[in-house]
């Protein structure tokens, strides 16, 4: 009895451990079936987030396409029109092309005329250096003239600016052109109205500038290049020109015997010989008045005395400045 007890109770242990165990294997499943369905939905949601996530991204695709494919229309609206201008232009450039053709066919026909003109340059070129070769060698000429120039040039205003100084050192005020170095003498000073013999006041005034205007001109400086000491008499325009005329040269006469009277006061022998040689005397009667700033004969300033020099080479100054001004001219554009 004991034994068959014991025999079910083992029995029964056996079926227990069993169903437990079986009990524990279907746990077991279950929670594999919950994990699996856990996973599996899961899955799913990820499907459905990435489905979701490809029709967004198809849909911006789209659209991306919808705006080139509306882009690439526009395009090709311009392209349709750019290729309507295009054949314009094209027309244009078939009416232009016609034109260069013809201005083409002027140009050969002015390229034929510039090669027969060519030849004709060619021909005066060398005239041209022929004559080139006679201007140089006149240019030379002209350039050595003017140097001699310049060097008289140099001498009158040497001399000219001597005169000033020496005026200026012995504290007289004169009158002395600075391009001519010529020296006014007012007749209403020297003479009286219509008289031709010297005032006291004239001759006291010749007294004081004669002899340094003489000394200055007659230094051995200056007198190699010395031509005339010239006493030159005005009137103004105001009369007779013939009664003028004799009146002028009395007057310009009558300085220069006063200047010959007083010459022994400052003049050596040689020097008295020298300015006998060099003086000159002249009448201008009216001409070259003194004109006021209106452009009016200034009467009081036209009756007047004028003691200047002239340099020996004055006249060959004048003839080779017109000489030279005529070659710049010749030489000028255009001429």
């Amino acid at each position: 009895m004991s034994r068959r007890k014991k025999t079910e109770d083992s029995g029964f242990n056996v079926w227990r451990s069993y169903s437990d165990m079986m009990g524990g294997v279907l746990l077991l499943f279950v929670l594999i079936m919950c994990v699996t369905l856990f996973q599996a939905q899961k899955s799913y949601n990820e499907s459905i987030k990435e489905r979701d996530e490809k029709i967004s991204l198809q849909e911006q695709y789209t659209a991306e396409l919808l705006a080139k494919q509306r882009a690439l229309e526009e395009k090709e609206g311009e392209l349709t029109q750019t290729n309507a201008e295009l054949k314009d232009k094209n027309v244009l450039l078939s009416e232009q092309q016609a034109k260069i053709d013809e201005q083409q066919a002027k140009l050969d026909e002015l390229a034929a005329q510039l090669a027969q003109q060519k030849a004709t340059l060619d021909a005066q070129q060398i005239k041209l250096g022929e004559q080139e070769t006679a201007l140089n060698e006149k240019t030379t000429q002209l350039a050595n003239q003017q140097k001699k120039i310049d060097n008289i040039i140099g001498v009158k205003a040497e001399v000219v600016e001597s005169l000033k100084d020496e005026f200026a050192r012995n504290n007289i005020n004169v009158d002395i052109d600075a391009q001519t170095g010529a020296l006014t003498l007012k007749a209403n000073v020297m003479f009286g109205k219509d008289d031709s013999e010297l005032t006291e006041e004239g001759e006291e005034a010749l007294r004081s500038v004669l002899p340094i205007y003489c000394r200055v001109l007659l230094q051995e400086d200056y007198k190699p290049y010395l031509g005339e000491i010239l006493i030159d008499g005005y009137t103004d325009t105001d009369g007779d020109y013939g009664y003028n005329l004799q009146l002028s040269q009395m007057r310009s006469l009558a300085v220069a015997e006063y200047l010959l009277e007083i010459q022994d006061e400052f003049l050596s022998d040689r020097e008295k010989t020298d300015l006998q040689s060099f003086l000159t005397v002249n009448g201008h009667s009216m001409a070259n008045p003194v004109l006021d700033a209106f452009g009016n004969v200034d009467m009081d300033a036209s009756r007047r005395v004028e003691v200047k020099f002239r340099l020996k080479d004055d006249e060959m100054i004048q003839e080779l400045n017109r000489i030279l001004t005529t070659e710049e001219l010749a030489a000028a554009p255009g001429n």
